[in-house]
């Protein structure tokens, strides 16, 4: 790599060799000022088996006392069959997580990945493999020996390999910057044998078996060539690249490039707020909701830097910068940072002036849900020295372990690895793993104490990890209940404002909305009310009399093949018998009054991200941790890794409809689907729903939605919002449920219908969907799906459709139990259902009319108007129907060892609403119901420790122009309209003339 000394860059040298010669050629001529300590080669490296007594006691002697403490690293004991397949000794590289390929088990399966990319595997005048410091060490230390090879460590086989993708690789470069987008790693920037390596942005597609590299086209100017800055994807969008060095001087500029839009071009930011000053060789990462923080780095005097910056994205498009909370331990440049969920763990560092992070500092987390830093021993309160002493160590083995610089560092759900780097001029070549175990964890300083008396409590073994290169015992599980295993609800929470590209919906504008909406005329609203209660006396009817007479319906098992309209075949199912519920270990709950809550609306200073609120408001960000058998652990791991497969007709409609910022209404109403591939999907969901009990058994974290009806749109921006159930979302992290009510009076049933038997198809142990009333034929053929089907599929296609859909409706499960503590459940408990057992007895598949009083009190019951109303009461949706009190539900609580009721079926105007002193909680997610109501849609979010978040989205200013009103549009599409005017009914909690009876306009929700 001999090259002429002009081509490296002379802006990058610490003052003290500023006019030192680089005759010598060199990947970048940066300076580390770095004096020989007492180098630790990596052959002499002993590994730190985390199964150790010796580790296994410091862990139990650890108290937990507040947010935990940094975790310890220990080395992993890697396979290399060849000595090639090794990265070797290298500083200046880049570790990137890649998530698996296909689903576990088939051909084509690929597990997750750590991808090393580059970096310098020499210094100058120094042979890394004889593992010597550098002669040059009082005089700085040079890098030479760039690489553009690729290694592949493979976390489940805990073997490293080298691979050779097809293409044109980017040149050999270090001191570049890399992240994952999806199944692919972005590379840009970096410093090469000839100088600044050039912008262009290289892509590595891991999707196939064989990796391809690429070169994204970019349009316009960019941030152009520079090295030692930071890049990270935000809101798993927005590719950023911030500061760095373009060889004359340190950089604080932020560029984005939207990867969700073509062509791709890059936006210079100017972002509000107090942000970072120029500097280079920070480190930054992106949260899971989209807030990136940068923290560290060098300035323009060579000075570390110890301060933290947030950069987050306001609804109105505006970026601002703040400053982080927490005080940290040490300035540092040259290290690595990752979070894991809301959790960033900062590893080793340089000080500059031949020093390096030495002390208990050298692993530290910022805990962003709690506002503080801590590193191994505490929660910091003032900076440290950085400088390594035996007190400050504690003899701690793992300060020596991340003793370094210029290393890189990946995640792979709980777990944080760290390669190679820089000590002592020494390269390192050692793989490092630590375990966040709090990672899923809240802060409260109730439930941290609830976590260390479990910690002590701990049986020698504990192992941290799940993929089994450490070690193949089971892992224990930490408590999931808080404290007093309490069931904590709370307010609820707005929009985040990172991603949005809608326009203003606060609060303030959707009460501006209220005045502009249009009635829809009593009298229909009266007739599409008798309507509704005449369809449901009937249902009614048939049930008591099947009830009465003593009759059994049996499931249709007998049903045999079907063809549809086009000919094709298609098969029926049998039901499997039911499996066994899982056993959780039960717990007391009740409802908490106050919580330590991470707020998502932070308006404009993430200073105040950590707000303690009344009534427990509390911002989940809840993450999954391996379970605590084998059986179990797999499961998890098909959870992380699990992709869609190929041509399937799931993969078509994710691909096509979950699009949360994408997703436009139609201008031609035709469906995409033909019936034989309607036909498909049924199969798939149904083979699914058969194989489930009629009571789901559920685990925390998950996300609990409320009514859709078929508005399409209010599901897309509730996802955009808060997460959306696929690989590049959170669905590795928290499961889905759905509590019905997919179909009728909005305007896309059947998108809302093919999406989420989409998903349960592709996720089907982490997205769920239980049966709400409107999952019925005689039902929906009264209020929009059937009219739906045959409108955008044709007479013969759409009633084909409709009639599988609804043989498929009849299988769906009926309730749900989040943790032995939780129900979940469409209607309520109405006068009949006094125990889960009657609701897991209901044997399907099963008809509304072939059902028992209990299947109608548990999709039609209503709580009554509020707390003082006890007992049973008639309900106004129809003859037969009850309604009933708070004493009903603390009775069901009492009998059953529950805590709290979640139920549907009602729209409330704020999306949620609380009764029995908060043990029943009504839930609704469409917004403006039927284009009348102006009401807030929500959805719940339930944490690990079973704290409940409510997070609203408020309706959509109306839209002056749009596909919807567009004259593209068909002109028999004005049925919508008028179905709209005949089945759309306000809140029960909104009158729309005083002189109306109210009871009199409250139809079947």
């Amino acid at each position: 790599m001999d090259v002429d000394s002009s081509m490296a860059p002379e802006a990058d040298h610490d003052p003290a060799v500023q006019n030192q010669s680089t005759a010598a050629a060199a990947v970048e001529g940066e300076q580390l000022g770095e004096q020989p300590q007492s180098p630790v080669s990596p052959a002499t490296q002993q590994p730190q088996s985390p199964a150790s007594p010796q580790s296994q006691q410091q862990q139990q002697q650890t108290p937990v006392a507040g947010p935990r403490h940094a975790p310890t690293y220990t080395v992993v004991n890697a396979i290399l069959e060849k000595k090639e397949d090794g990265p070797g000794p290298r500083c200046g590289h880049t570790l990137t997580a890649v998530a698996a390929v296909g689903e576990e088990g088939s051909p084509g399966y690929i597990g997750p990945r750590l991808i090393l990319f580059g970096g310098a595997t020499a210094l100058e005048g120094n042979s890394a493999a004889s593992g010597t410091p550098s002669s040059a060490g009082s005089a700085g230390i040079r890098l030479a020996g760039a690489t553009a090879d690729v290694h592949c460590y493979d976390i489940l086989t805990n073997k490293w390999s080298r691979i050779t993708p097809f293409g044109e690789p980017p040149t050999p470069r270090a001191a570049h910057v890399a992240t994952a987008v999806g199944t692919m790693v972005v590379i840009q920037g970096g410093i090469g044998p000839a100088g600044l390596s050039a912008e262009d942005l290289h892509v590595l597609d891991l999707t196939q078996q064989r990796p391809r590299w690429h070169r994204v086209v970019v349009q316009g100017p960019g941030p152009g060539p520079r090295y030692g800055h930071v890049m990270a994807l935000v809101g798993q969008r927005y590719l950023m690249a911030i500061g760095g060095n373009d060889g004359k001087r340190p950089l604080a500029d932020v560029w984005a490039l939207d990867t969700a839009a073509k062509p791709y071009e890059w936006r210079k930011l100017e972002p509000e707020g107090e942000g970072p000053p120029p500097c280079m060789y920070a480190t930054a990462s992106a949260r899971s909701d989209g807030l990136l923080l940068l923290c560290g780095g060098r300035d323009a005097n060579s000075v570390p830097l110890a301060s933290a910056y947030g950069l987050a994205k306001h609804r109105d498009g505006r970026w601002e910068w703040a400053i982080a909370p927490g005080v940290s331990p040490s300035p540092r440049y040259q290290h690595a940072a990752v979070f894991v969920n809301a959790r960033l763990h900062v590893s080793g560092g340089a000080l500059g002036g031949g020093r390096m992070v030495e002390d208990s500092s050298s692993v530290a987390v910022l805990d962003t849900a709690a506002g503080v830093w801590c590193d191994t021993k505490s929660v910091v309160t003032s900076p440290r020295t950085g400088r390594y002493s035996a007190d400050a160590a504690g003899g701690d083995a793992a300060v020596e372990l991340t003793r370094r610089c210029r290393h890189a560092a990946a995640a792979v759900g709980d777990l944080i690895f760290i390669y190679g780097g820089l000590r002592g001029g020494v390269l390192l070549d050692d793989l490092l793993v630590a375990e966040d175990l709090a990672a899923a964890e809240t802060t409260t300083a109730a439930s941290h104490a609830a976590a260390a008396a479990a910690q002590s409590n701990l049986p020698p073994g504990r192992l941290p990890g799940r993929y089994g290169f450490i070690d193949e015992r089971t892992r224990q599980i930490m408590p999931e209940a808080a404290p007093d295993g309490a069931v904590v609800l709370g307010n609820p929470v707005a929009p985040p404002v990172n991603g949005d590209m809608y326009t203003d919906i606060s609060t303030e504008n959707a009460l501006l909305q209220g005045s502009r909406r249009l009635s829809k005329g009593v009298e229909y609203l009266v007739e599409a009310s008798a309507a509704e209660a005449e369809a449901i006396s009937a249902t009614l009817a048939a049930a008591k009399a099947r009830q009465v007479n003593g009759e059994v319906e049996l499931p249709d098992r007998d049903r045999g093949s079907e063809a549809t309209p086009s000919g094709k075949q298609i098969s029926t199912l049998i039901k499997p018998e039911n499996a066994g519920s899982n056993n959780i270990p039960s717990a007391g709950v009740r409802l908490h009054h106050r919580a330590v809550v991470v707020a998502a609306e932070t308006g404009g200073a993430l200073g105040g991200m950590v707000r303690q609120l009344s009534i427990d408001q509390f911002e989940n960000e809840g993450r999954r941790v391996s379970y605590g058998t084998p059986e179990s652990a797999t499961a998890a791991r098909k959870l992380l890794d699990r992709q869609m497969s190929i041509n399937s007709v799931p993969k078509k409609v994710i691909a096509h409809l979950l699009k949360p910022r994408g997703w436009k209404p139609p201008v031609r109403r035709q469906f995409f689907l033909d019936c034989n591939e309607i036909a498909d999907l049924c199969d798939s969901a149904e083979r699914i729903f058969s194989s489930e009990p009629s009571v789901l058994q559920l685990r925390a974290p998950i996300k609990i939605f409320g009514d859709l009806h078929g508005q399409f749109g209010d599901l897309m921006r509730l996802f955009d919002e808060y997460g959306s159930p696929s690989t590049a979302g959170d669905i590795a992290y928290i499961d889905y449920l759905f509590l019905g009510d997919y179909v009728d009076r909005g305007q896309h049933s059947l998108e809302t219908i093919s999406l989420l038997l989409a998903l349960k198809v592709e996720y089907s142990q982490n997205v769920h969907l239980i049966r709400g009333n409107h999952e019925a034929a005689d039902i929906n053929a009264l209020f929009g799906f059937r009219i739906e089907c045959i409108e955008r599929m044709g007479e013969r296609d759409g009633i084909w459709a409709w009639h599988r859909i609804n043989r498929l409706f009849n299988w769906l499960p009926l309730a749900a139990l989040i943790e032995k503590k939780i129900i979940c459940m469409h209607g309520g408990i109405g006068r009949s259902i006094n125990h889960v057992e009657q609701i897991e007895n209901l044997q399907r598949p099963i008809t509304m009319e072939a059902g028992s009083i209990v299947l109608m009190d548990l999709l039609w019951s209503d709580p009554t108007e509020n707390d003082s109303v006890e007992g049973l009461r008639p309900n106004a949706r129809g003859p037969g129907l009850v309604t009933f009190g708070p004493d009903r539900v603390m009775e069901f609580c009492n009998n059953n060892d529950l805590q709290l009721i979640v139920r549907a079926h009602e729209c409330v105007m704020d999306g949620f609403e609380r009764f029995a002193q908060g043990h029943l909680i009504t839930l609704f997610s469409a917004t403006n119901y039927c284009g009348t109501a102006n009401n807030a849609g929500a959805i719940l979010v339930l944490g690990r420790d079973l704290v409940v978040v409510p997070k609203l989205i408020h309706p959509l200013p109306p839209a002056i122009s749009s596909p919807e009103t567009s004259p593209e549009r068909h002109i028999e599409d004005t049925w919508m309209q008028v179905l709209l005017l005949l089945t759309c009914l306000g809140p029960p909690d909104f009158c729309l003339l005083p002189c109306i009876n109210l009871f009199s306009l409250i139809g079947l929700l």
